[in-house]
């Protein structure tokens, strides 16, 4: 695949937007529940069971009625703040390392960030009216998303497309929410607490929440139906990282040769990867992405564990409260230290 590129060409009359909605959006935010988002003065709209901001309600409108997905099309699927930065870097990596060798001074994630060689099709491709142009992409396309799986264009759930998801435990994926969210907001004085947005979370009103529900339906599917969703723990990858990184070449068909192998073409993806490497490139520590956002806001810690530092007991205890009951019979449990 090559980098992609994304243009705005003239907007067909349905898609244009008017203060910032599609009149076709306008509409069905008054008939959806809301609820007031982790920035105060904003809110969150409830469509197909997800949590979404009217912005993003949006994109996800747009991208249901418009993308077509082909079956060579592999798409990383994840809650936000559950890694995505990271498998979005071994994803293009791997699935790239014959156009852009690892070994080459050269390589796109070296002067680029991830999200900006993986593009969210809801958060970037058909945000804000926008109608991307897929024709500068070669296959298989490399494309991502926060959709839950009921949420998914149909054209993805009926292909051959495959799904690679990626969860991360309760805990971390709150706190790398509520920091994230903190980072990039400009006003900090229309801030919620941490302690009614840890509310918020137990009730299952989060970004692209509830969080259980987004995980066990992936968790289902890809239990039913192995060769389209693969099912990975960010906790796992970073405990065995090698590990996972050939299994997930397994299960997109594109296997580590034993040349590869002996040349340390593995170990050379993980290191390129790895936090400390991205987290200190030129690009990541000044850059921006195309829609904005510095790159920086994207590379915290990536620690697991880190939620220790912020969770009283009470609220640890109610948390797993809350995980033991919705996760109940599904054989899925969470690595937390």
């Amino acid at each position: 695949m090559s980098i992609p590129q994304t243009t705005s060409p003239q907007i067909p009359p349905k898609y244009l937007r008017q203060d910032g909605l599609t009149d076709e959006c306008k509409k069905l935010l008054t008939t959806l529940p809301k609820e007031r988002s982790w920035i105060a003065s904003h809110y969150m709209y409830n469509y197909q069971g997800l949590w979404l901001s009217q912005r993003l309600l949006g994109g996800v409108l747009a991208c249901q009625q418009q993308f077509q997905a082909q079956g060579s099309d592999i798409i990383l699927v994840t809650n936000p703040k559950s890694g995505t930065t990271w498998l979005k870097s071994l994803l293009f990596t791997l699935i790239n390392r014959k156009k852009y060798p690892i070994f080459e001074q050269d390589h796109p994630l070296l002067v680029k960030n991830s999200h900006d060689l993986v593009p969210f099709l809801e958060l970037k491709l058909y945000v804000d009216g926008q109608v991307p142009d897929f024709s500068s992409f070669t296959s298989p396309r490399l494309l991502a998303t926060h959709m839950s799986f009921a949420s998914l264009p149909k054209s993805i759930q009926d292909s051959r497309a495959k799904l690679v998801y990626l969860c991360r435990n309760p805990k971390d994926t709150f706190i790398s929410m509520w920091h994230f969210i903190n980072n990039i907001k400009l006003d900090h004085t229309d801030s919620k607490s941490i302690e009614e947005c840890f509310d918020d979370f137990c009730k299952g009103v989060s970004p692209c929440g509830p969080f259980w529900d987004h995980v066990l339906d992936y968790w289902k599917e890809s239990i039913e139906k192995p060769n389209k969703v693969f099912f990975l723990m960010y906790e796992e990858i970073k405990a065995q990282p090698k590990l996972h990184l050939k299994r997930l070449a397994e299960f997109l068909e594109c296997q580590f040769s034993i040349e590869e192998e002996k040349c340390g073409v593995v170990d050379e993806i993980l290191r390129m990867c790895s936090f400390d490497n991205l987290s200190n490139l030129e690009v990541n520590r000044n850059g921006k992405l195309s829609s904005g956002e510095e790159n920086k806001a994207y590379f915290r810690k990536g620690e697991v564990g880190d939620w220790k530092t912020y969770f009283t007991k009470e609220m640890s205890e109610k948390l797993d409260h809350t995980i033991e009951q919705k996760f109940q019979g599904s054989e899925l449990s969470f690595l937390y230290n």
